[in-house]
């Protein structure tokens, strides 16, 4: 039996914003996203698109808990993050830095 692999991502999209998801297919949704597959998403107006982070997950349910995480962080703390200072993210935290 094959094991499930499932990846929350983040874009850098063309007006300079960041894109966060999850999926069982990164290369796949990656595609779709590049392609403007669904005009009604996000994605679709600020191209062009840069897969700049994921992570991988084995159970869908820990995926989407972290994909709502990161969807409530700043821009500043997502680019420490994407950059990997991970010693800087508690600093960019919404609460501290606003």
């Amino acid at each position: 039996m094959k094991e499930h692999r499932y990846y929350v991502y983040i874009l850098h999209c063309g007006d300079n914003t960041y894109y966060t998801g999850v999926t069982n297919d990164l290369v796949r949704r990656e595609s779709e996203h590049l392609e403007g597959y669904n005009e009604k998403a996000y994605t679709h107006n600020p191209q062009p698109t840069t897969l700049v982070y994921s992570e991988e997950f084995k159970y869908i349910d820990k995926a989407i808990a972290r994909e709502k995480q990161l969807k409530k962080w700043s821009q500043k703390k997502k680019r420490a993050l994407i950059d990997n200072y991970s010693d800087r993210l508690p600093v960019f935290s919404k609460k501290k830095f606003e």
